[in-house]
């Protein structure tokens, strides 16, 4: 899963960036004009609980790619690379600034979330549009001459594509065919990416909650997630030396919970992904699947030997292994299932493949 933050100058994003993948750039990598990239490890309190239990020899999260991509200014979008570079991304995080502080200018020089969650927006649908008046000029062309039939049957898609755009509205919210979705399937569109708004406050908004609702309520219809982070502030207790003083401070302070748990479980939901572990005494891991994945699925993420030779797959779920205390009380209790190939796993099972190369 690949995240990409986008965002205007001084918002914030780089401070989110080095608080969630724990790297900070080098000067060169901030000149580069490229996207930054680094790695934010999942934090889930069920895979603490398994790793206590279990006390494997070796632990392996779920992890998360994070990019940062050049600030959004008007070189940048009238060269186009940081468009590239958002095809690339599962989804989008727009870091919004929602602080005020005088000695943080502001490129519109005042702070003003929704007006600048509209202007990124619109330049995403302006894109996708642009890109498709281009696609449909060139398509015109070849119908005129050949009458070819995937021309027409592409064009038809687009037109559709770009009536649903005129409204302003993002092709993710478009009703696509699985059919259609082939014919677009290697066009850059941008605006059919997961898209989550991280509106970064100030310390003294930690626990006011207006704007966020106010804007979720408003997103919504766009299919947009919210949620807000105060980068400064948790960049500040980062620092700390142990996990205690750090939930301590975050605590008093009312956050709930960190940036990176957050930004996990919302980019989770967005993209419709859950976790499945798999345990041991050698190993306790981790893994991410799509939701209303099968069994031999599920066994692919793992390794494609698994997925090829699946014969079945052992299930046990979370919240039995924690209340029952042992896989062996598990088993006592009738709760460890075998499944085979329709089996749909869910958020929270621990998987034991069976399989056969």
């Amino acid at each position: 899963m690949k995240i990409g933050l986008i965002g205007l100058p001084q918002v914030g994003k780089k401070t989110l960036f080095e608080l969630l993948t724990n790297h900070k750039p080098s000067e060169k990598e901030l000149v580069s004009g490229k996207p930054i990239k680094g790695v934010a490890e999942i934090k889930d309190p069920r895979f603490d609980n398994l790793v206590a239990s279990y006390k494997p020899k070796k632990e392996v999260k779920a992890r998360i790619d994070i990019e940062t991509l050049p600030k959004i200014e008007k070189d940048t979008i009238a060269k186009g690379d940081i468009f590239k570079d958002i095809n690339e991304l599962d989804a989008i995080c727009h870091v919004v600034r929602a602080f005020k502080d005088d000695s943080v200018y502001h490129v519109d020089g005042s702070v003003d979330a929704k007006r600048d969650i509209d202007f990124v927006n619109s330049e995403l649908i302006l894109h996708d549009l642009i890109f498709i008046e281009k696609r449909l000029e060139r398509l015109d062309k070849t119908i005129k001459q050949t009458k070819e039939e995937a021309a027409i049957k592409e064009r038809d898609v687009l037109v559709k594509l770009k009536v649903h755009l005129d409204k302003t509205l993002p092709l993710r919210l478009c009703d696509i065919t699985t059919e259609e979705k082939k014919v677009i399937s290697s066009y850059p569109f941008v605006t059919r990416k997961t898209m989550i708004v991280a509106l970064n406050i100030s310390e003294n908004d930690l626990k006011n909650t207006t704007l966020l609702d106010q804007l979720s309520s408003e997103l919504q219809g766009l299919g947009i997630c919210v949620m807000q982070v105060s980068a400064k502030v948790e960049s500040e207790i980062a620092l700390l030396d142990s996990e205690e003083e750090k939930k301590e401070f975050l605590s008093s302070l009312g956050i709930t919970e960190p940036a990176i748990n957050l930004l996990t479980r919302v980019s989770l939901n967005a993209l419709d992904l859950i976790s499945f572990f798999t345990v041991g005494q050698d190993e306790v891991r981790q893994w991410n699947v799509r939701k209303g994945s099968c069994a031999p699925e599920a066994a692919g993420v793992i390794h494609s030997d698994l997925k090829i030779g699946f014969i079945r797959a052992e299930v046990m779920k979370y919240n039995d292994l924690t209340s029952l205390g042992s896989e062996e009380k598990v088993k006592e209790a009738g709760k460890s299932y075998l499944k085979g190939k329709d089996y749909i796993v869910e958020d929270g099972d621990i998987l034991n493949i069976r399989f056969n190369v």
